[in-house]
């Protein structure tokens, strides 16, 4: 379950958020949230937990996704132009697609199953937590 104040602070906008995740470094628990929708462009979501989180329609346009735990998220018709995912981990996410992946950066880096190879190598290890 998400964390409901982390949930509440996204909706305070970007500027909020990142100033928050700046000022307290931790590590936001989003997990299973409903962000259906939301437009979370810009955002630092750095080595955030939103494993299986509704993400569906949601705006990543150049927000901070690297080390973020992705795995079994709905990215249906999510946008991600831009979004830095290095390191994250993308295993088992829902309804995401090359198309989508190589429009972002660092996703060569990101932590994904075969079918999201994409024509570039799979990194070999899984980082520590």
């Amino acid at each position: 379950m998400p964390n409901d104040e982390h949930v509440a602070m996204l909706g305070r906008g970007a500027a909020v958020w990142n100033e928050w995740r700046a000022k307290f470094l931790v590590a936001p628990d989003l997990s299973r949230a409903g962000l259906r929708g939301l437009d979370l462009s810009r955002y630092d979501l750095s080595r955030a937990d939103l494993r299986g989180a509704d993400l569906r329609g949601t705006k990543f346009c150049d927000a901070d996704l690297s080390g973020a735990h992705l795995e079994g998220a709905n990215f249906f018709k999510a946008v991600l132009d831009g979004a830095d995912l290095a390191e994250a981990f993308l295993a088992g996410a829902q309804f995401l697609n090359c198309a989508q992946l190589i429009v972002t950066r660092n996703w060569q880096s990101a932590f994904r199953d075969d079918t999201l190879a994409c024509g570039a190598s799979i990194p070999d290890r899984m980082p520590s937590e």
